[in-house]
């Protein structure tokens, strides 16, 4: 454990409070507290913390304000997407004025052009009579170059312009050479963020784990955690969400491979949620919890989707014909295939689990033919069948291989994963 970070500005329990919350950059926050100094203390520097996505830029300038108590206002630059929006918000986190419904979510005052915002905060220093530096912190700072030409360098030059103690830090994951404006400014200190390594990132989620789990079993779920989405994503956050429940660790922590068989499902369910954006970190919380009740009551825990019926079996056979092979299918789905000798009947790279090497493109020749072969009644080849694979295509169920134009012998992949087909063939 690295030793507690010194500054004489704040209390060892201020400081205590920081190590705690933000592991992994002792030197960037040390560097941070160096350039804030003591609350009363007169800063002339710009701040430009630079890193990636998932770097912990908002994290650390979030919770070293909150835990330092320092006046600030924190903010995105694409959500404000105008200066009246950028400058209304500033104000309003300054002055603790929350837009609701009882001042009919009203800002606390109107504010058009840059030379009102530096009036206003003027105004509002003075009726403070605040002595301490203000920070006010712009994250996607990238996006100020696509305001009003004046905004970028009034910002950089906004301690000159209003007179007062404030210091701008910006968040960006373009470096300063990037967007530099060419009217002339003043240089901020840049604090560059690199990614988490594959180590860090373990010491993270080592520390949020169920309460339940021993130390033993804890380091061996952040080591799987970090190996299955390292690569995925870099994001800690989103890896973070990847928790597995407890009811999800059934098994002996002796016995791993019982204990990935487990988890291995939930991780799967987890990159294809998670990772990709489909749903925010809260709603996946819900989603587990939901899924934990079902379990505890012996319910089946996959969405039921409402598919026409001949639409099902051709999605089970587009699934059969994307994981088996073609020379299985007349060992499969004919009635007299004649004998086969099982020990020459695959070859070599067909031993290999189709799961693990994914989905194979196929014809639609041979997937009418499984079609026909597992579907009860005699259906005849009709324009309602080839419009039923188009919809599948278009629900991303079926993906389509190849151009749009190829009229002969178009080629399809199964995209659905085997839980969905079970759950469809039952």
């Amino acid at each position: 454990m690295p030793a507690l970070i010194q500054h004489p500005g704040y209390s060892e329990s201020e400081l205590r409070r920081v190590e705690e919350k933000l592991v992994c950059r002792e030197s960037q926050v040390s560097m941070l507290l160096s350039i804030f100094g003591e609350y009363c203390v007169f800063l002339s520097v710009l701040v430009l913390l630079c890193g990636h996505a998932a770097t912990s830029l908002v994290c650390i300038s979030l919770s070293l304000s909150l835990s330092l108590q320092l006046p600030h206002a924190l903010l995105n630059c694409v959500e404000c997407f105008t200066s009246r929006l950028l400058f209304e918000h500033i104000l309003n986190q300054l002055c603790a004025h929350s837009p609701s419904p009882d001042n009919e979510f009203s800002s606390h005052t109107r504010c058009d052009s840059f030379n009102d915002f530096i009036r206003l905060y003027r105004q509002l220093a003075d009726l403070q009579q605040q002595k301490s530096t203000t920070y006010i912190v712009l994250d996607r700072a990238e996006a100020l170059r696509d305001m009003d030409a004046n905004l970028l360098s009034g910002f950089l030059r906004l301690q000159e312009l209003v007179g007062g103690n404030v210091t701008v830090i910006f968040l960006s994951e373009i470096v300063w050479e990037k967007f530099r404006p060419n009217t002339g400014c003043f240089e901020p200190l840049i604090i560059c963020f690199p990614d988490y390594s594959k180590a860090e990132l373990q010491q993270i989620l080592s520390l949020d784990h169920h309460p339940e789990y021993s130390a033993d079993l804890r380091h061996l779920l952040s080591e799987l955690y970090s190996s299955a989405g390292y690569n995925v994503s870099l994001d800690s956050s989103a890896v973070c969400n990847v928790s597995v429940p407890p009811w999800c660790v059934s098994a002996k922590e002796s016995d791993t491979h019982r204990l990935w068989r487990n988890i291995e499902p939930h991780l799967k369910k987890a990159m294809q949620t998670v990772y990709l954006r489909e749903i925010s970190s809260s709603q996946w919380e819900e989603m587990q919890q939901k899924e934990g009740e079902l379990h505890l009551k012996g319910l089946s825990a996959h969405a039921h989707v409402e598919l026409p019926y001949y639409s099902k079996f051709l999605l089970i056979a587009a699934y059969l014909a994307s994981f088996n092979p073609a020379r299985a299918d007349k060992r499969f789905f004919l009635k007299h295939h004649g004998k086969i000798k099982k020990t020459n009947f695959l070859k070599k790279h067909e031993k290999t689990s189709n799961h693990l090497l994914g989905p194979k493109p196929f014809p639609l020749d041979r997937l009418l033919a499984i079609f026909y072969s597992i579907v009860d009644s005699r259906v005849a080849p009709t324009a309602n069948i080839f419009s039923q694979i188009s919809s599948l295509v278009v629900l991303q169920l079926l993906a389509l291989v190849g151009h749009d134009d190829q009229l002969n012998s178009p080629k399809y992949k199964c995209a659905v994963s085997f839980d969905f087909i079970r759950a469809i063939a039952r």
